[in-house]
């Protein structure tokens, strides 16, 4: 007996309605779900958005106008905490700074003075930091600090370690046209604010999300070390530690609770686990030469005040993976190779005074080539090699720092006796 090939059609038809009706359901629950639950009730991560069912009029207002804004805030653990917009950017009308809106004065770029009324022993660490005015002096100098923030500018090792009694001699020359997208980007980390504090917290901790996971990576930090004249981020890369982050990284628990990291979280370290991580013993520091023995950036080097309690900090953290007599073995190595460059550096200086003595270079700071050699000699790559050596980066300490060196040695002393044999022949 033939089927009817009209009941099969009108069958298969059914089974393909009655699906299609099914997935609108499911949907439809979902969307029913989504609303119940508020917008972007989490995110991909499987954070839960705080601000969800908020009905907080900033919070209303700023998910029309900056949506991505309120989305980061609301899975933060701030908002979490119940942080409020208010509580970081509201402050009175006579505050330093206030901006009127909607009613009210606010900050559009909430300081470190207001960061202090939750964080105080974070911005106080910052304070006595390489982060804070001394990065600022280092580029426009000292001119225009209040009294308060001279006092604490020389309160700072880092003021002994490296004075800048004017403003860097680049940044005059290239002018504030290039420098704001330049210089200052990185160097305002430490600027002086209109409240009389100093910084700028989201340089590290990125608005407004605040994640741990982002402020623990070391991509965080390449954001200023980088490049010829403080190349962290590329040594790191180098390194035995950055190699092992790069292949096994996504696997660590970024987001442990600060204080509580040990080997299991981080199996090797990263910027922050040396510098700022409270990790083998050692607490949580915001003062990230806390832990550092030399002031590497310096022309010529000199060992940081207290530098054996520093010494002590950071061996405390290399001993949770590496046994006491390598890393003896390894300061007394580096220490040998700081003072070799800081040999190479002074002699370049003696190179530079024998003409300069005679009154045969220019008063104008950079303003001849004898300069940028001697400027890159020891502000480029002594200051790589010196980096490389304490980071384990093979190529930057050889490569990019020792031998540039020699090489920019070798040019210095050609330009030296060409200014001497030149004023001869007068």
């Amino acid at each position: 007996m033939m089927q009817n090939p009209f009941g099969a059609a009108f069958r298969t038809a059914r089974v393909l309605i009655l699906g299609c009706v099914a997935v609108a359901v499911v949907v439809g629950l979902a969307l029913i779900v989504r609303a119940i639950g508020g917008p972007n009730a989490t995110n991909s991560r499987g954070q839960v958005d705080a601000l969800a069912n908020s009905t907080d009029s900033c919070v209303a207002c700023h998910r029309r106008t900056t949506p991505g804004i309120v989305e980061q805030f609301g899975h933060s653990t701030m908002a979490a905490s119940n942080v409020t917009c208010r509580d970081c950017h509201e402050v009175s009308a006579s505050y330093p700074g206030a901006q009127p809106h909607e009613g009210t004065f606010v900050l559009s770029a909430p300081t470190p003075a207001r960061c202090q009324r939750c964080h105080g022993s974070e911005v106080a660490q910052f304070e006595q930091s390489r982060h804070s005015i001394p990065a600022y002096a280092a580029l426009v100098g000292k001119e225009g600090l209040t009294a308060t923030q001279m006092a604490q500018y020389l309160a700072i090792p880092e003021a002994a370690g490296g004075p800048a009694d004017t403003e860097n001699p680049l940044y005059a020359i290239e002018s504030r046209d290039i420098t704001r997208f330049a210089c200052e980007t990185c160097h305002s980390i430490g600027a002086p604010r209109a409240d009389g504090s100093v910084g700028d917290c989201t340089k590290c901790h990125l608005a407004h999300d605040y994640s741990l996971e982002q402020a623990r990576k070391p991509e965080t930090c390449s954001n200023c070390h980088i490049g010829p004249d403080h190349p962290q981020w590329e040594i790191y890369q180098e390194s035995q530690h950055g190699v092992k982050y790069a292949t096994g990284g996504t696997s660590w628990n970024w987001s442990a609770p600060a204080g509580t990291l040990t080997v299991n979280d981080f199996p090797a370290p990263t910027c922050a686990t040396c510098h700022i991580s409270g990790f083998g013993g050692q607490g949580t520091t915001h003062d990230v030469g806390d832990r550092l023995t030399w002031f590497s950036f310096a022309q010529v080097s000199t060992r940081r005040p207290g530098w054996q309690t520093n010494q002590v900090r950071m061996q405390s953290v290399c001993r949770e993976c590496h046994d006491q007599q390598l890393i003896d073995d390894f300061y007394t190595n580096a220490n040998k190779a700081m003072d070799t460059v800081n040999a190479q550096v002074t002699s370049a200086t003696t190179l530079m005074n024998s003409p300069k003595s005679k009154g045969l270079l220019s008063a104008t700071p950079m303003s001849e080539p004898i300069d940028f050699t001697y400027f890159d000699l020891w502000h480029d790559y002594g200051r790589t090699a010196k980096f490389g050596v304490w980071m384990e980066g093979p190529d930057y300490t050889q490569w990019h720092g020792e031998y540039e060196i020699l090489n920019s040695a070798a040019i210095l002393q050609a330009q030296a006796d060409q200014k001497l044999a030149a004023a001869a022949t007068k």
